[in-house]
């Protein structure tokens, strides 16, 4: 992998009114050769300390966690302008993520083999070693609190680099779960691209778990596989969303607005492309509209990223797409952007094509659901989908035709608590989350124990 220059130091700014939250400087080489040392040298007592001991532990990284929920949701509404109710629903999830793992680390276990008699034969999970956990300032504390937790209590250490979008929201989180490790246990790095590089191209890491774009995945990966260390990638999707022609089109419209637009559609398995059948498409736009206009969202992370989705906006609109509303950039200070609804899209604009990440929603019309289930799966992506349907044939069609991790029928978001998908090809590879994601950071031995002279 190519050496990336790195920026010496992170400015971030409020995407709400453009002021100045901080600046934090980027690690160096030594400083990042220096912090991998310290995880290896703790490493062996963590690893050997019982797992009833370390999850203890991670329970009461669980419960500083929730004392101050309040007080990290405002430092992430500033960084990332995520509203702060939602910030904080966010720690609390992280918060039931890291009880949860604190609950099965100490039940997670090998197996006995059925060999000879007088002999014992195990297959024992072990720790892994030196976790990088490369984690994204969409949801910054949930999607951190699940690898850090899965790989604390299965006794390996980590090194946390959190988004340089929000590092003061990764500092903070690692200053207070650090609190009740032992010490070098957890250590975060902040910086840009080029320390996650650096991180990932370590001879000396172990496993590289990396929730974030397709690009840095794929880099990630070529890394791992000249260090041989383990990749668990979510990255990028591009999610669609099947409208049948038997369901009501106003639940419809309200679903793909959900799917689009919460969050500012910046949400890993947000809706990014609508397929919806013909003889519903008149009365399904015009509530799609309503929806979005009905919304008012939050900014975008910054202007970096509103000028990337807008980019596909115009040029999809420069392409034929019909802007339903939205589409425009708004004046005044911020990162926001409106709710867009654009028709007339075809598969080769990038909004079709591409994690537009952003509340956007192109719409395509087809002629029948064969066809809305042969474009939907035609795709490099393979994170999730959403079908909406009255019939039980296209539901079954549906999640065993769809080559992505995740089918979601008749609910945008929703599921119980546990599973845990594979995303697939440019969307990563590995459990990144649940029970499974368990034995993604231990690997197993197996153990033949016999008797002298046997």
């Amino acid at each position: 992998m190519p050496a990336m220059e790195r920026t010496a130091v992170l400015e971030i700014r409020n995407p709400s009114d453009d002021s100045l939250v901080g600046s934090v400087k980027c690690a160096s080489s030594d400083a990042i050769q220096a912090v991998i040392t310290t995880a290896q040298r703790g490493g062996r007592a963590w690893a050997a300390t019982p797992a009833a001991e370390r999850g203890a532990a991670v329970k009461d990284t669980a419960r500083l966690l929730r004392e101050r929920a309040g007080e990290l949701a405002v430092l992430i509404e500033r960084e990332t302008g995520k509203p702060r109710t939602e910030a904080e629903e966010g720690v609390l999830a992280g918060v039931g993520t890291l009880e949860q793992y604190a609950e099965l680390g100490p039940v997670h276990r090998g197996r006995s083999l059925l060999g000879d008699p007088g002999a014992t034969d195990l297959m024992v999970p072990e720790p892994r070693g030196v976790v990088v956990a490369l984690t994204p300032w969409n949801d910054p504390v949930a999607v951190a609190c699940g690898l850090l937790g899965a790989a604390l209590v299965t006794g390996n250490t980590v090194v946390h680099k959190p988004s340089e979008r929000c590092p003061y929201t990764g500092a903070w989180l690692g200053g207070v779960l650090s609190q009740a490790l032992p010490e070098g246990v957890l250590q975060t790095v902040q910086g840009d691209g080029s320390v996650g590089a650096e991180l990932a191209a370590h001879p000396d890491v172990d496993v590289i778990a990396h929730v974030g774009s397709t690009d840095a995945g794929r880099s990630i990966a070529a890394s791992a596989a000249r260090t041989g260390a383990k990749a668990l990638l979510e990255n990028g999707g591009n999610d669609p969303l099947i409208v049948d022609a038997d369901v009501d089109p106003h639940w419809a419209a309200a679903q793909a607005a959900t799917g689009a637009f919460a969050n500012s559609g910046q949400i890993c398995v947000s809706v990014e492309r609508i397929y919806v059948h013909q003889d519903l498409a008149d009365a399904f736009l015009s509530a799609l509209v309503a929806e979005a206009g009905g919304r008012e969202l939050a900014p975008l992370v910054d202007r970096r990223h509103r000028d990337r989705v807008h980019t596909q906006v115009a040029e999809a609109l420069a392409q034929g797409a019909d802007p339903l509303v939205g589409g425009v950039l708004p004046n005044g200070p911020g990162a926001f952007y409106p709710a867009t609804v654009l028709t007339g899209c075809t598969p080769g604009m990038r909004v079709f094509t591409e994690e537009t990440f952003g509340p956007v929603a192109p719409v395509r019309v087809v002629p029948d659901f064969d066809q809305a289930l042969k474009q939907a799966a035609s795709d490099e992506y393979g994170l999730a989908a959403t079908v909406l349907t009255s019939s039980m044939t296209h539901a079954q069609r549906a999640w065993r035709e769809l080559p992505v991790g995740t089918v979601k029928i008749n609910n945008v978001f929703g599921g119980a608590p546990g599973g845990a998908a594979h995303p697939r090809r440019a969307s990563g590879s590995g459990y990144g989350y649940g029970p499974e994601l368990l034995d993604e950071m231990t690997q197993t031995k197996v153990v033949h124990l016999a008797p002298p002279g046997a």
